[in-house]
């Protein structure tokens, strides 16, 4: 797998759900072509690990559907790194799998308050922070399932799709002031987020997929790191698919 000798040299970075999958991923790229990280998730113990594993320069621990320790986390990460250049907001959770009618309160409420609150907060802690020096770009990890609507997923299909809409505001508000906002729109990868999930949703997912397989993380990750850098200078409030053919829009 090739990489972009220097493309985030003088860059930093914050991801979040950074202590495993496409998150660390993304971050061990961003460092390995030139940039600086900061990963943030829930997990303590995976995030040390990661660290060690990629050489972030800053970890925090948190949840981030707490609006008060996302603030703190941003301001500590601009410290730390000296300036926050990119936003990676790929913390997520699938949720309970079963029919509307059917579908646990807690899993409903848990699933929008991490993957769609918890965005938010994100992107509304670290924004200014960008606008402080006139340059930025997000990345919010979406799903084809906010575009299609998996069945017996309705939580994190209807928070992926809140995700999409949030940034397509989120990017026109910011346009024409050096910030670009765009959402990642994979089917599915090879990722530990499978584990939250029954072998037959898997399946279903997989035999959506044109292509006969599920993607690999390095696949999405390339993407992302093409979107969190300046050659994507043109493109704001919009979508990038890593699906295999699946998306169809």
């Amino acid at each position: 797998m090739s990489l972009f000798s220097g493309r985030f040299t003088g860059r930093a970075a914050i991801v979040t759900g950074g202590a495993s999958g496409l998150g660390k991923e993304v971050a061990r790229r961003i460092i390995a072509e030139g940039g600086t990280a900061a990963l943030w998730d829930v997990d303590a113990d995976r995030l040390a690990e990661a660290q060690a594993e990629t050489g972030a320069a800053h970890v925090v621990a948190l949840d981030v559907t707490d609006a008060d320790a996302v603030a703190a986390a941003a301001a500590s990460s601009a410290e730390a790194l000296g300036r926050v250049d990119i936003l990676v907001c790929s913390a997520a959770i699938t949720g309970a799998t079963g029919p509307v009618h059917e579908y646990p309160l807690e899993s409903w409420r848990r699933v929008i308050d991490i993957n769609v609150n918890g965005l938010f907060y994100c992107c509304r802690a670290v924004v200014p922070l960008m606008l402080d020096h006139g340059y930025g770009r997000i990345v919010n990890v979406a799903s084809v399932a906010g575009k299609e609507g998996n069945p017996n997923a309705s939580a994190y299909s209807a928070s992926k799709a809140a995700v999409i809409g949030l940034t397509k505001s989120l990017g026109k508000e910011l346009a024409g002031k050096g910030v670009i906002a765009n959402a990642l729109t994979p089917a599915t990868f090879e990722s530990p987020i499978l584990a939250q999930l029954p072998q037959s949703q898997v399946d279903y997912m997989r035999g959506k997929i044109p292509m006969g397989r599920l993607g690999e993380v390095h696949e999405s990750a390339a993407m992302v790191c093409f979107m969190a850098s300046e050659e994507c200078s043109f493109t704001t409030a919009s979508t990038f698919d890593t699906s295999g053919g699946r998306t169809t829009f």
